[in-house]
């Protein structure tokens, strides 16, 4: 078999309320994930022994420990190839994989988990392996808590601890073919970790579980839907990052903008847009007023 390629997608938070914390110190959580088409690229060809290489706008940010390609490698890339490895009995993965990394490091966007799934998912068409055989849900968790919603790939409300992952209904279009997304960051990392403790040092109160999961028939219902949601970490990624309140008002000044929201625990922003033309030239313009950020236009599903 020759190269496979994939798009590993960016993940969206749609909305992320925080439920409540274990004794184990894992926040539980209560999210709608949906993807893009902006993403990372993954080409995966079979080979004697593995390796990773990695290049794109990104892979300059990559650490020592995030280039190995070691089972104690700190890319999720690598240690999701071993561990597919380790639980299909072989010794060595056996693969060249090619990283192509568009998406900023730590940026609230899943890029890492949703690389770690794409191989998972890669590995699972190369080697013949039941994509849902019994041991891959705890492997991807093992990975991280994004790892799960990332290998369903569409549109799914995640719970628990990021474990408990469940289909929503299709994100409506807009005038094209999915509906518009702008996706905005400042090029400032703002890590998960340091985001939740932020949160948990401002002793906000959990929130409730919501009554049902939101439903939708169009645009219209879906916007109404999330406006009645809201990201639960916004305060505190703001505190880390403060550009994140400037990135959501420069987004929630676009014309046509009906949402405008962090992703995750940041600094990525989003906003949905109901025509391409709308999201492009609001892509556009951003760019044009700030050029050391990062801003990138497509459909999400």
């Amino acid at each position: 078999m020759g190269p496979l390629s994939y798009l590993a997608p960016a993940k969206i938070n749609l909305y992320l309320h925080i439920t409540g914390r274990r004794d184990d110190g894992y926040h539980l959580l209560d999210s709608l994930v949906g993807f893009s088409d902006i993403g990372d690229r993954l080409t995966i060809t079979p080979a004697d022994q593995f390796s990773l290489r990695i290049d794109g706008p990104f892979a300059k940010n990559f650490t020592a420990p995030d280039m190995d390609a070691s089972p104690q490698s700190g890319n999720l890339v690598a240690r999701a190839a071993w561990a597919m490895a380790r639980a299909t009995g072989r010794a060595n993965p056996g693969v060249a994989i090619h990283l192509s990394k568009n998406l900023p490091l730590a940026s609230g966007i899943g890029g890492a988990s949703s690389d770690a799934a794409t191989t998972i998912r890669g590995l699972c068409q190369l080697w013949r392996v039941d994509p849902d055989a019994d041991f891959i849900a705890p492997l991807a968790l093992s990975l991280g808590a994004d790892v799960p919603v990332c290998l369903r790939g569409t549109a799914a409300f995640m719970r628990g601890i990021g474990d408990v992952v469940t289909p929503a209904p299709a994100i409506p279009a807009g005038l094209g073919a999915g509906m518009d997304i702008v996706l905005v960051n400042p090029l400032v990392p703002c890590p998960t970790p340091g985001v939740f403790r932020a949160y948990a040092q401002d002793q906000a109160p959990f929130s409730a579980p919501l009554v049902a999961d939101p439903q939708w028939q169009d645009s219209g219902d879906f916007i109404a839907a999330l406006r009645s949601t809201r990201n639960d970490l916004t305060a505190a990624a703001t505190a880390t990052v403060p550009a994140i309140r400037t990135i959501l008002d420069a987004l929630g000044a676009m014309d046509g903008c009906a949402l405008a929201r962090l992703s995750g625990s940041g600094a990525t922003c989003f906003g949905l847009f109901a025509s391409p033309a709308a999201a492009e030239q609001a892509a556009a313009k951003i760019k044009t007023h700030h050029p050391g950020w990062w801003v990138s236009h497509g459909i999400i599903f």
